[in-house]
């Protein structure tokens, strides 16, 4: 196994008591077709802030909302995952991009609730301006030696972002091992970037977009397809990966995609990508409950988790 060198990052060149201004120069969306769900890719310009050059690829961003909650006071900072390469996006080092969702959820009430700060972001132009911290994030990135490693990358939702800036890198540096991106959504329309990763999967033999729908793409026995059952659905290109001493997973999205992929690894061996502790390793995968999840199945140092 190689040893993993992570790169020192800077953290927190902007805080919320000392934000940049940024301007936003581009917002578009990335869904595939028309979706339920509205779903924006975001660049702004950092040209001249002390962030040009000293963002990577898996760290986060932060925007300040302006506004006041109901108690009279500011909006809470938002992260937002880094969707471009390090060296910026379209390789201009002034631009960084992200990937926003906006959030509309009806309570049982009949209660309207908007995501204060992707609303925000989402109905932004290109010249307004937001106010931005960061960058945080330490652990969520790529080694210093990447190429010396293969990489099975799991996504739910906006959880694609660093991805698609870690695949933009890998690949513009001349890539030559194995990166697998299983992505995982309700319906085709929920697809994200997919024009781009479609393009990637024809054009690179070491590249495999492997996107699982799991309300319209069943599996052979009727059951639902997740990311967690392309360990099974794909495990002529995914077991022998696996087992290789030289690849890393990283899991991003919505917080608990985890327990399920966990609990696959758990039941093909694939233990070296977890720490299993007591009483969790003396039961079955199918038996762990939330608390084995949370506290006794941990991910092992080949593992990267970066779930909200």
């Amino acid at each position: 196994m190689p040893e993993i060198k992570l790169p020192e990052v800077e953290l927190n060149i902007y805080t919320p008591k000392d934000p940049v201004e940024a301007p936003i120069v581009e917002n578009r969306i990335c869904t595939k077709e028309s979706s339920p769900n509205f779903v924006r890719h975001v660049t702004f310009d950092i040209s001249g802030t002390d962030l040009e050059g000293h963002v990577r690829v898996g760290q986060s961003i932060g925007i300040l909302p302006p506004g006041k909650n109901e108690k009279g006071r500011d909006y809470k900072l938002r992260l937002y995952s880094v969707a471009s390469p390090t060296k910026g996006e379209g390789g201009k080092s002034h631009l960084i991009s992200t990937t926003v969702k906006r959030t509309i959820e009806e309570f049982d009430n009949n209660e309207l609730y908007l995501g204060v700060c992707s609303n925000y972001l989402a109905d932004l132009q290109p010249g307004d301006k937001v106010k931005m911290t960061g960058p945080s994030g330490r652990r969520f990135l790529l080694p210093e030696n990447a190429t010396d490693f293969n990489y099975v990358f799991f996504a739910t939702g906006t959880g694609i972002a660093p991805y698609r800036g870690m695949i933009k890198e890998l690949l513009d540096n001349g890539f030559e091992n194995e990166i697998v991106l299983i992505f995982g959504c309700a319906y085709r329309t929920d697809l994200l970037y997919a024009d781009y990763f479609e393009s990637l999967n024809e054009e690179y033999d070491n590249f495999h977009y492997l996107p699982h729908i799991s309300r319209e793409d069943r599996r052979p026995d009727g059951t639902k397809k997740y990311v967690q059952t392309c360990l099974w659905d794909e495990a002529e290109l995914l077991d022998p990966l696996m087992e290789q001493e030289n690849t890393l997973m990283y899991i991003c999205g919505l917080k608990g995609m985890e327990s399920g992929i966990y609990r696959s690894l758990a039941k093909k061996g694939l233990t070296q990508y977890l720490d299993v502790r007591e009483p969790a390793s003396g039961k079955m995968p199918d038996e762990w409950d939330d608390r084995d999840l949370k506290r006794y199945v941990k991910s092992s140092a080949r593992t990267f988790v970066e779930v909200y």
